[in-house]
């Protein structure tokens, strides 16, 4: 019933995608590509992916799964360079446009192979927060390369075999209508924990008082040498946390642990 509903234009159909989503970052000089490392962002509000979508309420890194469709996680974010990153920035470059920064690829892996849901011209959260620990090439010295035109003379990102894990700690109403000016404590405890760090994302001090300035306050993130390490430091670490009507997922790379 296009004539009926839009009868000033044509009507778009896009494909049903059905399968994981991923989330891959690139950077990029104009020409050159360098991947970082794959990521698993959870967008549903509730446990199960259930409720409303949200911004992310927590990601995992890497994905031992990947192996099992791609045979090694290399493997997969090779063909996503070439198929994906490489012709998207060749196409740019050749329109006039170079593509100089971090691009970011929403991906969603269907019967029928990897498709791209979005890209970004950004890091992506949470997802940055989970894939940037486990980094040990120098952050700075890719940024400036891809700056420079240089990043061809940059070898390929290394990461740690360390797994990592965020817990994100959303206002109560979220995403709806989040309230607000409530007060957070806790987190020198939270941060204490063995392989925790803690990022904040919408607090403000007032005074000497910490308090939730926004949805989605903080993330928690959990390293470990395996999953059910760094989840359960995660989890233990944002149960010392304090705040009025806070909510957070509890099955965050529940099913890789």
């Amino acid at each position: 019933h296009a004539e009926t509903y839009l009868p000033t234009g044509a009507v778009l159909i896009e494909e049903f995608l059905s399968g994981p989503e991923v989330s891959l970052f690139f950077l990029s000089d104009g020409d050159t590509v360098r991947p970082l490392s794959p990521a698993q962002d959870f967008k549903r509000a509730l446990d199960g992916d259930q409720g409303p979508n949200t911004g992310g309420m927590g990601a995992y890194s890497p994905l031992p799964w990947l192996a099992d469709q791609f045979g090694s996680v290399d493997a997969f974010v090779d063909e996503v360079t070439e198929t994906v990153a490489k012709p998207v920035i060749a196409e740019l470059d050749r329109d006039g446009s170079p593509f100089i920064g971090l691009l970011y690829a929403g991906l969603i892996i269907t019967e029928q192979g990897v498709r791209v849901i979005e890209f970004n011209a950004r890091f992506g959260d949470p997802e940055t927060q989970i894939v940037l620990p486990r980094l040990q090439t120098s952050l700075a010295e890719l940024l400036m390369a891809a700056a420079t035109g240089t990043l061809e003379d940059q070898p390929r990102p290394v990461f740690s075999d360390d797994v990592a894990v965020t817990v994100v700690l959303a206002s109560e109403g979220y995403p709806a209508s989040a309230v607000t000016g409530r007060e957070i404590t806790g987190l020198d405890e939270a941060a204490a924990v063995e392989g925790v760090h803690i990022t904040h994302a919408a607090t403000a001090l007032e005074g000497d008082t910490l308090i939730a300035t926004g949805g989605r306050v903080l993330n928690v993130v959990g390293t470990g040498s395996t999953f059910a390490i760094a989840r359960s430091r995660a989890y233990e670490a944002i149960a010392k946390i304090g705040l009025e009507g806070g909510q957070f997922r509890t099955d965050i790379a529940a099913q890789v642990a």
